[in-house]
């Protein structure tokens, strides 16, 4: 059995140059794509386009949705809280807890008088 020879640089660039000579003839050999082909391609592209900006504006409008639905939420979280706020009794401000005191000690003073 011989033993394996290695190629030479210019065996290997001869090669390759005749593997690219192929490679180009395959190219020039191969069939060129129909008017109607290339029509039916172009609408298809066309077609997914259409369909792939239709989904993104989908999805566009349901986050704005949803962010409208969220803001009203938080409306109408803010207003019941304020209603809350408004409901809970008022407590006296220390003014008007000394007036009320001093009143009642003027009346136990004009009560004792009689």
């Amino acid at each position: 059995m011989r033993g394996f020879k290695e190629q030479s640089f210019n065996d290997r660039v001869a090669s390759a140059n005749s593997a690219k000579a192929k490679a180009l003839e395959m190219l020039k050999n191969k069939p060129k794509m129909s008017e109607a082909e290339l029509a039916e391609r172009a609408e298809r592209q066309r077609a997914k386009e259409e369909a792939a900006a239709a989904k993104r504006a989908a999805v566009i409008a349901a986050r704005e949705a949803e962010k409208a639905a969220k803001e009203q939420a938080e409306r109408e979280a803010a207003e019941a809280a304020a209603a809350a706020i408004k409901a809970q009794p008022r407590l006296p401000t220390a003014e008007e807890l000394k007036a009320a005191r001093d009143a009642r000690y003027a009346a136990r003073k004009a009560r004792n008088r009689k």
